[in-house]
């Protein structure tokens, strides 16, 4: 990807989060982000091409970050929790065009259909971290799947409450990741940074 593409792609990004997907023309996404409906096209081909775009840098950039801190970390938890910061501090701002996204997705819209791709590949690196912390694989599977649809539920009061709602969530996440502890070797788990 070039840098310039890379430049107008986060400036979209930042501009569907703040406005929502909609059905939005490539002429008001162009003015909204301070370009030209034929740069948009020059480097996206179309709008289903920018939505797709889209869609794999701001989930794929996600998975790539949580891939990063697991393997960065020794303690698959600690992993855990500041992937779970990340994503918190940044509910307000991005979980809407997630939920967007994920609709769309559920549609069968064929730009948002690689959300499906990203969401197998975090519940894969999940699956690896609670195999880590000394998950059989079928357990670790099944301890993914529940994480990701608690952080999604989460995600979602947050994107609704704000700061107010941050609290309870963050103990929430982490109540359920110290639950998930219980059979892990304490020689390989060390406790939690909070």
């Amino acid at each position: 990807m070039t840098a310039a593409r890379k430049a107008l792609l986060e400036r979209v990004v930042a501009w569907f989060a703040a406005n929502g997907v909609g059905d939005t023309s490539m002429r008001t996404i162009a003015e909204g982000v301070g370009t030209s409906h034929r740069m948009l096209n020059y480097h996206f081909g179309s709008r289903d091409g920018l939505l797709e775009a889209v869609v794999a840098a701001t989930w794929g950039r996600q998975n790539l970050v949580l891939a990063d801190l697991l393997e960065s970390s020794t303690d698959p938890y600690h992993a855990a929790y500041a992937f779970w910061d990340r994503i918190a501090d940044e509910a307000t701002l991005v979980a809407p065009l997630f939920f967007e996204v994920a609709a769309a997705a559920m549609q069968g819209k064929p730009w948002a259909v690689p959300l499906r791709q990203w969401v197998q590949q975090w519940r894969e690196v999940l699956t690896a971290l609670f195999i880590r912390a000394g998950h059989e694989p079928d357990e670790a599977a099944l301890r993914a799947q529940m994480a990701l649809a608690m952080a999604r539920g989460l995600l979602f009061d947050l994107a609704i409450t704000g700061e107010e709602g941050r609290a309870a969530a963050d103990t929430a996440i982490r109540t359920f990741l110290e639950s998930t502890r219980t059979v892990a070797s304490p020689a390989t788990i060390s406790p939690t940074p909070h």
